[in-house]
């Protein structure tokens, strides 16, 4: 099983790209859905310059954005609310860097019960849109990327079968693997869906308060860092150990 794991992974690295024609034609074919989507919301929001609008990158694009879209979210609320899910669910669906800044975002516009609503539907259907496209085109990139990582991944799936989803909701609370790889590497260890789709719902939910809380003073914030204080990331903690300790006990006992 290893050496055919590295004889796939060295065919990979030899290889120009590990994705065929087809493959990143599907991929193009989302994205294509995604830009179609974002140009409907652009073509029904009132004549203004838009030059603000870009994918955040630090604290300072995210107060940029916060400050003009304040005065369009009363208005049209639902062309923000749908350009904003289309934003993070691609933002997800291609592992693109920058979804805490969205987080922070919907704290600052919709406050912290709606925002942390809002966080958590696109996140799951960002990541669940993550999966099923990994399932579809993910293989050789995901072997390509990270080969060490998605055999440790496969490894403790496969002794934790009976108890996956206590170790997928530990996954999703801890920074034990970063969520970006649990979600294109799922399908690869075949971790069921509903297994997936329920950790996640419910695993985001604790990072998810942190960081819009954290988005309704985001004047006060100088850096990142700041969203997460040691009682945060104890409590993070302490949430992700009661999520497994089902996991450890069914496996002390056999």
């Amino acid at each position: 099983m290893e050496r055919r794991g590295e004889r796939d992974c060295k065919e990979n690295v030899e290889g120009r790209f590990p994705l065929t024609f087809w493959e990143v034609t599907g991929a193009s074919a989302v994205v294509g859905a995604f830009v179609l989507g974002l140009a409907c919301v652009y073509l029904t929001m009132p004549a203004s310059d838009y030059s603000f609008l870009k994918l955040p990158r630090s604290l300072e694009d995210i107060q940029i954005l916060r400050d003009h879209l304040e005065d369009y979210t009363s208005d049209y609320t639902v062309q923000v609310l749908v350009g904003y899910c289309m934003v993070y669910i691609f933002m997800q669906t291609f592992m693109i860097p920058g979804t805490v800044f969205m987080s922070l975002l919907a704290g600052s516009l919709f406050g912290v019960f709606k925002g942390v609503a809002l966080v958590v539907f696109t996140a799951t259907a960002g990541a669940s849109s993550c999966y099923f496209l990994s399932k579809l085109i993910g293989r050789p990139l995901v072997s390509f990327l990270w080969p060490d990582k998605l055999s440790f991944f496969q490894a403790q799936v496969a002794k934790r079968r009976e108890r996956l989803l206590n170790y997928m909701l530990f996954l999703r609370v801890t920074p034990t693997l970063p969520n970006t790889f649990i979600n294109v590497a799922s399908p690869m260890v075949d971790v069921p869906y509903h297994i997936f789709f329920l950790a996640t719902f419910i695993g985001l939910i604790p990072a998810a308060y942190v960081t819009v809380r954290a988005g309704i003073a985001l004047g006060e914030l100088r850096s990142v860092g700041d969203l997460y204080d040691f009682q945060s990331i104890a409590t993070l903690f302490l949430i992700g150990v009661v999520s497994v300790t089902p996991t450890l006990m069914s496996k002390n006992k056999s």
